[in-house]
């Protein structure tokens, strides 16, 4: 299966890096390191914060055969390591790139230092339902996704609050390559990793949201657990008043739970 080329972007203030803890940030399907901008702009003095696009959202340019959510965390380390050869780094990712994350801890543990998973799952949804959207989004494009998609991404009122936010991240998604698009939802529909989630060992956060419908805080527990049982460690936070994009809709509590479980793994490293 191909590896697809992905893009990023600095989000932190231009500065050499290294200087810093490497901060990669992940996105969900349809969205762009828009996403992070707010969290980052809470992080950025303190870490060297690099957000990553999906084939054909953003700056990533797009798929041309499709690829599996394994592919997309070998990518994310080959990105990496054309910016930071060989160094570790601490992930944050929401939904698709939550999803991105869990893989990255299961092939790729020795690269990270902790994992942020956040409103994702170890499954998300159904094959059937993820091959629908597929097809739906092939032959009509991306724009039939902006309506359903404004309804799962934000609580009620967040919309109205921030109109040029939510706006911009909607944006993203009319303008996502609908082909990629379609071969994101092709690789969710293969996803399913609650059996490997033992293999885990990095200090892992499950961040979920308590009005999300599609990553529900059950699902968050269930990761965390499948964690833990193995010995691994893991906590799960439900955020009251979040739908599906947490760091757009909640970024200071986000921040701050990011920043907490990055410095617990920082003095970690530095103990050993």
């Amino acid at each position: 299966m191909a590896k697809p080329a992905l893009k990023a972007a600095l989000l932190s203030p231009q500065r050499p890096l290294g200087d810093h803890p490497l901060l990669v940030a992940g996105p969900s399907l349809g969205t762009s390191t828009i996403l992070w901008n707010r969290v980052a702009t809470l992080l950025g003095n303190d870490y060297d914060v690099v957000a990553w696009d999906l084939p054909g959202h953003g700056v990533s340019p797009a798929a041309t055969e499709t690829f599996d959510v394994a592919a997309l965390a070998d990518a994310v380390v080959e990105l990496v390591d054309s910016i930071a050869p060989g160094e570790a780094f601490h992930y944050a990712g929401v939904s698709l790139g939550g999803a991105v994350g869990l893989q990255l801890g299961i092939k790729h543990g020795e690269r990270l230092k902790s994992l942020s998973v956040q409103n994702s799952g170890a499954k998300i949804g159904t094959p059937e339902g993820w091959l629908e959207r597929a097809e739906t989004v092939r032959t009509q494009g991306t724009p039939v996704m902006i309506q359903g998609s404004a309804q799962r991404w934000f609580a009620p009122g967040f919309m109205d609050r921030e109109p040029e936010f939510s706006s911009r991240l909607l944006h993203a998604l009319r303008d996502a390559d609908r082909f990629s698009y379609a071969f994101c939802c092709e690789a969710l529909a293969s996803f399913d990793v609650r059996s490997e989630l033992g293999s885990i060992r990095v200090p892992t956060q499950v961040i979920a949201g308590a009005l999300d419908g599609v990553a529900t805080p059950a699902m968050a527990d269930e990761v965390a657990a499948g964690i833990t049982a193995a010995g691994g460690t893991a906590t799960a936070v439900t955020l009251e008043g979040v739908a599906h994009l947490a760091p757009a809709e909640a970024p200071a509590h986000v921040a701050d739970l990011m920043r907490s479980l990055i410095s617990w793994a920082e003095s970690q490293g530095t103990a050993k």
